[in-house]
């Protein structure tokens, strides 16, 4: 371990990126903690306790929706935009071609229309929760003027996360976003902790401590699964060189389980809270018509099953989309029959994209299934014990898991190529 963070730190490049990170995410918790001048002093902590779709909000803004600061909606908006524009490669096969076959340039028009979306998502999302709160009794009923400075703080707020994201992607180490809500999870740990053994009976203690073993099993499997991968065989083919000839070498291409990472589990998050949201909103609605969807939508969502199986099918079909879109089984087989490669027992060309996209489907399946698994097992708990910090704990762990194992497997391949 001390040999590991010897090598990470005695190296210029990676301890400058690593400090670049820190020094971002201290700035993110700076700003979560400078409230909304008009509504400054609001207190709704209570309100995000007994909600659990705006607790995991909160958890994302990093405790910046309990205290309605300048970052309440963090990069939320920016995640909901590119779920958006991931989704619009299905319909409009341009943007497809744009993200995939378009190199830098492509990936950047690309990401520059969610950008571009951020803005009206974080005005959208500000106007609904600033609405919810006023008619809970929260904070004072917003109007006019006011009403759009808030909602123009909120948004600026929002476009300097995405900033912050960015930066850590173009100049950090780790992905940018999945950084942030970690710091977010991370600083809201402790007072979680304490509020949640503060409040134990004393009859309930073996039970808790039942949870906290499930929670180190979880935590292995998590490690383990995230580690797993599926090495496909590679050949190389004799080549001739002037007169070097290299012999057939052997090689394997790695087929990661959960090669979408922590990405479906945000995903199936932001789209969750869309309708509970609206929901809320039409609830105090004089309209009876809406009303009665509210309610309609609220039995349904407030129903711990009904909610978990939504929530496991989301992850999985978000593990297989994204998955389909980051990893071209078309291009890798091409690119290894250009290289004078080719999988033992398939013919180069489209037998070897076929059993690719076969292998890799199944991989994916048992990741995704395991991903949907372990976000869904605190649901269940929850509900079976009505412990219900346990359900937004265990997506908070989730995430938090993924994102050490990503940034561990980012430092160390740094090293690997500082090696090299």
């Amino acid at each position: 371990m001390f040999k590991y963070l010897k090598a990470v730190f005695s190296d210029k490049q990676i301890r400058n990126k690593i400090f670049y990170v820190i020094a971002i995410l201290a700035v993110t918790r700076i700003l979560s903690a400078i409230p909304i001048p008009s509504i400054a002093g609001a207190d709704i902590a209570k309100f995000l306790e007994s909600n659990q779709f705006l607790g995991l909000l909160n958890i994302f803004a990093g405790g910046g929706l309990s205290t309605l600061s300048i970052v309440m909606l963090g990069v939320q908006p920016y995640i909901t935009a590119s779920i958006i524009m991931q989704l619009m490669t299905v319909l409009v096969p341009s943007l497809k071609v744009m993200s995939q076959e378009e190199g830098e340039s492509g990936r950047r028009k690309f990401a520059q229309y969610s950008r571009w979306m951020t803005p009206f998502l974080a005005i959208a999302q500000g106007a609904g929760l600033l609405t919810l709160f006023a008619k809970q009794g929260l904070i004072p009923h917003l109007s006019g003027s006011t009403l759009a400075i808030n909602l123009l703080i909120i948004t600026a707020g929002s476009m300097i996360m995405m900033w912050l994201g960015e930066t850590i992607n173009e100049k950090g180490i780790g992905n940018g976003l999945s950084m942030i809500i970690f710091s977010g999870i991370v600083a809201t740990l402790p007072s979680t902790l304490v509020g949640a053994l503060s409040a134990i009976p004393a009859a309930q203690i073996p039970l808790y401590i039942a949870l906290a073993i499930a929670f180190v099993l979880v935590l292995m499997g998590i490690v383990s699964i995230t580690e797993a991968e599926r090495p496909l065989e590679v050949t190389y083919a004799k080549q001739s060189r002037g007169y070097a000839t290299t012999t057939n070498a052997t090689s394997y291409l790695p087929l990661r389980l959960t090669m979408a990472g922590v990405i479906p589990v945000i995903f199936a998050v932001s789209i969750l809270m869309f309708p509970q949201l609206m929901a809320q909103l039409l609830a105090s609605s004089s309209n009876a018509l809406l009303q009665s969807i509210s309610a309609g939508i609220l039995s349904v969502l407030g129903n711990t099953w009904i909610y978990g199986a939504i929530y496991f099918l989301l992850i999985v079909v978000f593990t297989f989309f994204y998955t389909a879109v980051t990893f071209d089984a078309q291009k890798t087989s091409d690119n290894l029959q250009k290289g004078g490669a080719f999988v033992p027992g398939h013919r180069p060309g489209e037998d070897t994209t076929k059993f690719i996209s076969d292998t890799l489907m199944r991989v994916t399946a048992i990741g995704a299934l395991f991903l949907g698994c372990v976000a869904l097992l605190p649901i269940v708990l929850s509900g079976l014990t009505g412990i219900t910090t346990l359900a937004v704990g265990g997506t908070s762990l989730l995430i938090a898991v993924s994102v050490v194992i990503d940034l561990l497997k980012k430092i160390d391949a740094q090293l690997t190529m500082r090696e090299y």
